[in-house]
């Protein structure tokens, strides 16, 4: 069974930085981070696959980035330059079937963490 756990939110000025961290137990190929504003639909953020490719929202290039820890088994979202529309509700998503194309669509992933709050004051 995978479990999820997010940790490392939190509220940050505009053009500051977070990291979020989410320990990973049991077998997954495919990570990602999500994030849902108030009133708007979930976003991928950051997808990172088990032979380490990456894919990023446009929103967040340049910005943001995913990386994983694997003697911790944690992954990780390294946030810079952050604006008031990051804020939100973030997710780790992760799933096994390394057959499936890379994806930032929510309905490819099927296990998810409880989320951790950002919140970026202009």
């Amino acid at each position: 069974q995978v479990r999820l756990v997010e940790s490392g939110g939190g509220s940050v000025q505009a053009g500051g930085s977070l990291r979020l961290s989410c320990a990973v137990s049991g077998y997954t190929y495919r990570l990602a981070w999500f994030r849902q504003a108030p009133g708007k639909e979930r976003e991928g953020v950051a997808t990172l696959a088990g032979d380490g490719s990456t894919t990023y929202a446009d929103s967040v290039k340049g910005r943001f980035t995913i990386s994983k820890d694997n003697a911790k088994n944690t992954l990780h979202l390294q946030m810079n330059s952050l604006k008031p529309d990051d804020t939100g509700v973030y997710y780790c998503a992760a799933d096994a079937r390394w057959w499936l194309e890379t994806s930032r669509a929510g309905k490819d992933y099927t296990y998810w963490g409880q989320g951790t709050q950002v919140t970026v004051s202009s």
